[in-house]
């Protein structure tokens, strides 16, 4: 009996030890949570960020951004060598594709090259690389302009301008007296700006006279140093100031008023290149004849669509309004502006 009772509270101890130990149903997992999608890394150089044209297209570049990307934004300081060193920085942080406004052109292959060892596309924008250069690798792409189409358009607002005010001929000749103020020496832009702009002119059927052309490097400053100079040299022989950007000749504005134009019935005519909103302030007002809007907002916009398609593995047109040409560029349109179309330079910069 005795061992009966042993064994009967053995049981019950065993049963009762493994009942406290069990463990409650398991309640139902929740739904796991899907991971957020990452933006992905951009990386962007500028050539410098002090350029009056370049900070619309990064303004735009970084609107376009918004909730999309995550921009790795470099101002290279119109540096090659620092530009060269950001690259390699980019790289490093794991960027998905490259943007970059070369310093100069003539170091895009080494920019290819860089891309080419990460196997990551590189969009180049505003300054354009040589067309062996982009062919030379398939995830090169361009962003820009044509750069003759900008001189034809301003030289058509030189001589429409010209044959309008006879009074402008200070000398009767029938010759523009001119000064020109030229961007970067080997700039695509420059060079064909310089070029295209008089021989629209001459194409009017309007004899020339050069006085001066030099380099004012895109700068306000040296614009208005170039020109102070050349109002002391020639004074009113000076018919015409044609300058490669709106800065240049806003640097001309502020030179001729110094030296009293503007004001009663002593005039210049000047026109620029890229329709910034000083300059348009200046069209407005009559102190400018006029100027080429060079899109920023579209040629940011562009960029920064190709970039992301590219970082995202996309074809870097897919979903865009953009083409490529034969040279694998985008190219965004010019637009001449004078007084009569001031709202088409205005809307963008809304």
């Amino acid at each position: 009996m005795k061992k009966f009772l042993v064994l009967v509270l053995a049981l019950a101890m065993v049963l009762s030890l493994a009942a406290c130990g069990a463990k409650p149903p398991a309640e139902p997992a929740a739904p796991a949570e899907e991971p957020a999608a990452e933006t992905p890394k951009i990386g962007v150089t500028i050539y410098k960020f002090d350029d009056n044209f370049m900070s619309f297209v990064r303004r735009a570049i970084e609107t376009g951004a918004k909730d999309k990307a995550e921009l790795v934004l470099n101002d290279s300081q119109n540096n090659q060598a620092t530009q060269n060193e950001q690259v390699d920085m980019m790289i490093s942080k794991g960027v998905k594709s490259l943007a970059i406004n070369l310093v100069d052109p003539q170091a895009a292959p080494t920019i290819i090259e860089k891309a080419k060892a990460a196997g990551l596309p590189v969009i180049f924008f505003n300054k354009e690389p040589d067309a062996a250069a982009l062919a030379s690798y398939d995830k090169a792409w361009y962003v820009g302009t044509t750069s003759s189409e900008s001189g034809v358009m301003q030289g058509k607002i030189v001589a429409d301008s010209w044959k309008a005010n006879a009074n402008w001929d200070k000398n009767g000749d029938g010759k523009i007296q001119y000064v020109l103020l030229k961007g970067e020496p080997g700039h695509p832009d420059a060079e064909a700006r310089t070029k295209f702009v008089i021989d629209e002119v001459k194409a009017a059927g309007i004899e020339v006279e050069e006085l001066e052309l030099q380099t004012g490097m895109w700068d306000s400053v040296k614009g208005k140093e170039l020109v102070d100079a050349w109002l002391a040299k020639h004074g009113d022989k000076i018919e015409y100031v044609i300058a490669n950007n709106d800065a240049m000749a806003l640097g001309a504005v502020s030179s001729l008023q110094a030296n009293g134009y503007f004001a009663g019935d002593k005039f210049m005519p000047v026109v620029g290149v890229d329709a910034i909103p000083d300059a348009l302030e200046q069209v407005k007002a009559g102190t400018m004849v006029g100027t080429v809007l060079n899109d920023a907002k579209n040629q940011g916009g562009a960029t920064l669509e190709l970039a992301l398609n590219a970082a995202n593995g996309k074809d870097p047109l897919e979903g865009t309004q953009w083409k490529l040409d034969d040279k694998k560029a985008v190219r965004v349109p010019y637009v001449g502006i004078t007084k009569d179309n001031l709202a088409i330079a205005e809307e963008a910069y809304k």
